[in-house]
């Protein structure tokens, strides 16, 4: 029999169990409650939060839930999201991150700052994400949103005052790039500010999953398809060792192991459950017994 490691780094970040929590505490209470968008980027967790009672809707059916509750996943929001849910009496659960809150106030402040100067405020983060929708939003939509480092080349006017955040859930290397980058390209007397808003719950599980990687024959990465940090994780795994696989489920699991293959680790992303990489470790293990 292989032997099989669960990553105790692994699992759901704070903000995930904060507002998992706060779901499943207002769903002691009543048998219907709606999340903006998917309360974490993993299906078999919403498929489980959906069979006690949570639905998860858009932003379009905000509207048409007059007088309801709505929660607000970790990711937050932006103003205009409250602006509509009072205008149609709906009760909101504000499960949005503390970190990412933070950045939202910082975010508002410097673009309160600058508004009206031709300086530029930069958000460092995947376009369309839902945490970065909510970051532009407090600049009234004025942000630029750079997703890789080289985009700054294009983007950006380096005559001008720069003022650069990150998404919470970026990676430090990438992060460090960009500034660079910029830094090198600025027209002489420009200003340009910098500020490293990234997670470090989130980036320093870079260097532990790859040293967790590193230490077995074969690796489990489990996470939703729709994680983008999954997907950032599963490359520093891969990194660290080219015999991870990705899995979403169990059920993907249907062959054993090579017969050189000892030890096995099983990790995931800041939006997997642990429940589920148990039962993956449960999986590898009856296959390979």
């Amino acid at each position: 029999m292989v032997n099989v490691t669960i990553d105790q780094d692994s699992g759901f970040c704070f903000g995930v169990v904060n507002a998992i929590r706060s779901a499943e505490r207002e769903l002691t209470q009543t048998d219907e409650l709606y999340s903006l968008g998917d309360i974490v980027h993993n299906s078999l967790e919403v498929d489980r939060l959906r069979s006690i009672g949570l639905h998860t809707i858009e932003h379009a059916d905000l509207s048409r839930l007059e007088g309801r509750t709505v929660l607000l996943r970790a990711h937050g929001e932006p103003p205009s999201t409250y602006r509509l849910a009072r205008e149609h009496r709906i009760r909101i659960i504000d499960a949005t991150c503390p970190v990412v809150l933070q950045l939202q106030r910082r975010i508002h402040r410097c673009y309160n700052e600058i508004k009206g100067t031709p300086a530029q405020l930069v958000i460092y983060g995947k376009k369309g994400h839902a945490e970065v929708n909510g970051l532009v939003g407090q600049t009234d939509g004025t942000a630029i949103v750079i997703e890789h480092p080289e985009e700054a080349l294009t983007r950006l006017d380096f005559s001008r005052d720069i003022y650069l955040f990150s998404q919470t859930t970026k990676s430090l290397e990438g992060f460090g790039q960009t500034v660079e980058l910029i830094r090198a390209h600025l027209a002489a007397g420009v200003h340009f500010r910098y500020f490293d808003t990234i997670c470090r719950q989130v980036s320093n599980r870079l260097s532990t999953i790859r040293d967790f990687a590193a230490r077995h024959d074969y690796v489990y990465f489990v996470a939703g398809k729709k994680s983008s940090n999954g997907q950032m994780l599963y490359d520093q795994c891969r990194l660290a060792n080219p015999r991870s696989v990705f899995i979403s489920e169990v059920a993907e699991i249907t062959e054993p192991l090579p017969p050189d293959v000892h030890s096995v680790g099983v990790c995931g992303a800041t939006s997997t459950p642990k429940w589920l990489m148990e039962e993956v470790a449960e999986r590898i293990r009856t296959l390979n017994a």
